[in-house]
This record gives C-alpha cells, sequence and structure tokens, in this order.
C-alpha cells in the first residue's frame, strides 16, 4: 500500500482535522472578501469579478501558509509577472494556441529566474490569453486591476487571518516554534549545497528544514510514535 501511495504522492503525514477546518474557513473568508471588494470598491463585474487563479493562490495560502510557494514574494511576482507574460503573448501573437502555450512556459521561466515561483502564476497568465473581450480589452491595466490588487488584498487576509491562531503565522518568518537545542546543526550554506545537489524544487522553507532536523535528532519524533502507539494499544 505504501507504494501505491508513494506513487500516486499521497500525503502520508497526518494533518489534525483542527488544521484542516482552519484551513477550509481561511479559504472562505478570503474568497468572500475579495467578491465583495472587487465589486463593491473597484466596481468589477463579469468574468474579471475574481480570477481564477486566486482560488488556487488560496489554497496555498490558508492550507500552506508555509510553504515556499505561498511566501508573499512568489505570491506577488508569480501573478504580476504571469500577467505580465500573458498581456504581451495576448497583444503580439495571432495564434491563441501558441499565444496561450508560450504564456505559459514563459511564465515558469521567470518566475524560476526571479524566485517566485508560484503556480497559479501561469494560470493568470492563461486567463490574460484566453479569457474573454473584457479581459483583452484592458490590456496592460489589467496587470494592475484586478491582478496587483487582488495580490495585495489576499496578502492581507492572509496575513490578518494567520495572526489569529496561536500555531500560524504568515509569513512563514514570523512563525515562532520552541526548537530543540541539539548540536551540529546544518548551516545555511549546508542546506543550499544540499539543495542544489537535488537540483529541482522543494517547497519547504529553511526554517522547516532546520525544525525536522533537530526534532528528528533529539528524538522527539520516535518519543511522539511511541507514545501514540501506547496509547491506541489495547
Amino acid at each position: 500500500m505504501y507504494q501505491l501511495y508513494s506513487l500516486l504522492g499521497i500525503e502520508l503525514s497526518p494533518v489534525s482535522c483542527r488544521e484542516k477546518l482552519v484551513s477550509t474557513a481561511g479559504g472562505m473568508i478570503a474568497i468572500m472578501l475579495l467578491i465583495l471588494l472587487n465589486e463593491r470598491v473597484l466596481h468589477l463585474s463579469g468574468a474579471i469579478t475574481l480570477l481564477g487563479s486566486m482560488g488556487a493562490s488560496a489554497v496555498l495560502l490558508f492550507a500552506v501558509p508555509h510553504g515556499q510557494l505561498s511566501q508573499p514574494w512568489p505570491v506577488l511576482g508569480g501573478h504580476v509577472f504571469g500577467a505580465l507574460i500573458g498581456v504581451s503573448c495576448a497583444r503580439w501573437i495571432a495564434a491563441p494556441e501558441m499565444a496561450a502555450a508560450l504564456a505559459v512556459g514563459l511564465s515558469i521561466g521567470m518566475m524560476h529566474q526571479l524566485k517566485c515561483l508560484h503556480p497559479p502564476g501561469a494560470a493568470t497568465a492563461l486567463s490574460a490569453v484566453l479569457g474573454n473581450g473584457a479581459i483583452h480589452e484592458m490590456g496592460y491595466s489589467f496587470v494592475i486591476i484586478p491582478v496587483l490588487v487582488n495580490c495585495l488584498m489576499m496578502l492581507g487576509i492572509a496575513v490578518a487571518f494567520n495572526m489569529c491562531f496561536g500555531w500560524r503565522r504568515y509569513p512563514a518568518c514570523l512563525t515562532v516554534r520552541k526548537i530543540p537545542a541539539v548540536p551540529e546543526t546544518p548551516s545555511h550554506e549546508d542546506i543550499v549545497m544540499a539543495l542544489r545537489s537535488i537540483d529541482t524544487f522543494v517547497d519547504v522553507s529553511e526554517n522547516d528544514l532546520i525544525l525536522l532536523n533537530r526534532l528528528l535528532a533529539s528524538g522527539r519524533v520516535a518519543g511522539a510514535a511511541d507514545g501514540r502507539s501506547a496509547n491506541s494499544a489495547p
């Protein structure tokens, strides 16, 4: 069964019901507020009331608030540069198939280069190409409203919402955790070299890597697992 889970990429680490409920509530509140603000403050309507890519960002910001893909720079850079590339492709490339393909591909390359990898940013680029006439008529103003303004709104909501819960903070650098003191913690340079040796993007922050290393070295993980086994024994 483990091999099947591994093949399908099913997450094996348990997440508490509390965390799932908080993530669910955060996403609902964020999208509701964005729609209200867009309609009543920005006076947007129709297809541009709210981009679908903002729903994807809500998953990252509220279900994975400490992930590298969820941090402010990836959110801002991913959406804004994706929108810029998408509008440019829609304007200068006549064939929509080629424009859409280039918009997504160039967005991925740009996000990698600028260290702002955020998957919903490619969806924003695609929306700029394949969206309806209202989006095309906006031209490059689409990058500012709704994209940039919605990103700033979403980030503000994420900061405020996650501050309500002691174990969650956003951005991840604001997270305060009790980390056991263990000698020989890997340095920043060690972590960078290890990640470079993998040569692929890893969606985990440096602080979380250090925390995992210290928990494993301190034996807390094994102790917690033994405790759960004892409690579940008949």
